[in-house]
């Protein structure tokens, strides 16, 4: 069974500041694409990998990994409207049957245990995403400003990478398009699949801002 990974960046990181998008930022000493990408080899040095770059910058990712001299095998999808029609760009260069990872390309920090469980379960279930425990409390706010408290032990963060079997992704992504899709596992659970969850990772941040960029400065160091 193959194993693919789409890593998804499409964004301009304009929360993070500054003119280059918080994927080509520098953290350690390499650009964050690079680290998330080599973590995936890593963990499988055969699985296929597809970038998701808009086209605009996609020679700019090109002069890079000249200039750092990367040179992990990947081939490059075109970024769309929106993540939903981004991801549904790369499915069209999944051409055999096995398993597809779907990760943020901001998300250097995933650890290959993460990875391994996630596909595991995947395996075998054909939906898996990773999770963590919230440890702060949640209330939840009311159209008219008044809050309740709500049990935290109901909810948790998702992260990815998510990871589904490669016929049923491809068809959840035939479906129309909806703002109720936030992710690639609401997408599956749209036409009615059971998302089974495994334990994701503290460090596994999805850098979005300049104090994100710091803690990842910070993290790097130890990779």
């Amino acid at each position: 069974m193959k194993n693919y990974v789409i890593i998804v960046a499409g964004g301009k990181g304009l929360r993070v500041g500054g003119d280059i998008p918080k994927q080509f930022r520098i953290i350690g000493k390499y650009p964050v694409l690079m680290h998330t990408i080599r973590i995936f080899y890593r963990y499988d040095p055969k699985i296929e990998i597809i970038l998701v770059l808009p086209v605009s910058h996609q020679e700019y990712w090109k002069d890079l990994c000249k200039h750092y001299h990367f040179d992990i095998s990947h081939r490059i999808a075109d970024g769309g409207e929106t993540r939903f029609h981004s991801v549904k760009n790369a499915l069209q260069l999944v051409t055999e049957t096995g398993l597809v990872a779907v990760h943020d390309g901001v998300r250097p920090f995933v650890s290959e245990k993460v990875i391994t469980t996630t596909f595991l379960a995947a395996s075998k279930n054909e939906a898996a995403i990773p999770v963590i425990k919230i440890t702060d409390s949640l209330r939840k706010i009311s159209p008219d400003g008044s809050s309740q408290a709500v049990p935290r032990s109901q909810y948790c963060i998702v992260q990815t990478p998510q990871v589904f079997g490669s016929k049923l992704l491809k068809q959840a992504y035939e479906q129309p398009f909806s703002e109720n899709f936030t992710d690639d596992a609401s997408v599956v659970e749209a036409m009615g699949n059971r998302i089974n969850t495994v334990e994701g990772n503290t460090e596994n941040i999805k850098i979005t801002t300049p104090q994100d960029l710091l803690f990842a400065e910070l993290l790097s160091h130890n990779v």
